[in-house]
């Protein structure tokens, strides 16, 4: 489930980003994904593909990973993010939900740190 309103656009110096064309309340729930799960042994492979950018580490203590259906993957990231992921590990899904009211035209930020304010550098940024 991915709400009407909500656009794959281009986003500056990010290439495709996710925004809305409407006004959005906080804790509205912005999508409902279903993920594909890979194994400790599969993570191996994807990491060495453009796929790596886009896996969500799913159960740490598994070392798997998992990819993300719909709009998630899509997401740009902000260590202040409007967005915040939330995963289901049993059924299966990760939610994405506005953690402040978005206003209409703006791009929607998840931290790819799981928390909405984690300052920790996340893995294209650290030197």
């Amino acid at each position: 489930m991915v709400q009407p309103y909500l656009h794959i656009l281009p986003s500056p110096d990010r290439g495709r980003g996710i925004f809305t064309s409407d006004f959005i309340a906080k804790e509205t729930i912005l999508e409902v994904a279903p993920v594909i799960l890979m194994t400790k042994a599969d993570r191996i492979f994807l990491d060495k593909t453009l796929l790596h950018d886009y896996i969500f580490e799913w159960e740490e203590d598994a070392g798997t990973c998992c990819m993300a259906l719909g709009y998630v993957p899509i997401y740009n990231h902000s260590y202040v993010s409007n967005c915040e992921y939330e995963m289901d590990f049993d059924a299966q899904i990760i939610k994405v939900k506005a953690i402040r009211d978005i206003e209409q035209g703006e791009e929607l930020f998840i931290n790819y740190n799981g928390t909405w304010n984690d300052e920790k550098p996340v893995w294209f940024e650290v030197k």
